[in-house]
């Protein structure tokens, strides 16, 4: 059986929580990535489409789905300081516990939605050729 990666938005009060389910390790970061870019598209009035713009980033963690937990912070942190609204991951390279990826979007001036990524229900498992994470966002 194929499968098809997404993910989904589960809505709480004070609180966003994502499910992901993807074909791979790196499919559940790459969706996170998106899934990030499009809730925050969303919401962004973006002037004339946005600059482009690529940045760098670099987390480590012991277990995968605290280097979820750690990417999506780092992205949070990228969001308020540059105003980039992430699209997605153009390189991705993972090793047992660090990720290093180039992350691409378009730069505007982004709601501050999301306070926190929080490690409340983090989870990041595989079962039956299938990787299904969630992650719990303080908003």
């Amino acid at each position: 059986m194929k499968i098809v990666d997404v993910y989904r938005w589960v809505d709480h009060t004070g609180e966003l929580e994502l499910e992901i389910e993807a074909s791979s390790q790196r499919a559940v970061f790459e969706q996170a990535v998106a899934a990030l870019g499009e809730l925050l598209a969303e919401r962004t009035e973006v002037d004339g489409g946005g600059a482009m713009a690529s940045f760098e980033v670099t987390v480590s963690a012991p277990d995968r789905a605290t280097l979820l937990a750690e990417l999506l912070s780092e992205l949070l942190y990228l969001v308020e300081d540059q105003g980039l609204i992430p699209e997605r991951a153009e390189r991705l390279d993972l090793s047992e516990e660090s990720l290093e990826a180039t992350v691409s979007g378009r730069l505007s001036t982004p709601p501050h939605l999301v306070k926190a990524v929080t490690y409340h229900r983090l989870e990041m498992t595989e079962e039956d050729e299938t990787w299904r994470a969630r992650v719990v966002l303080d908003v």
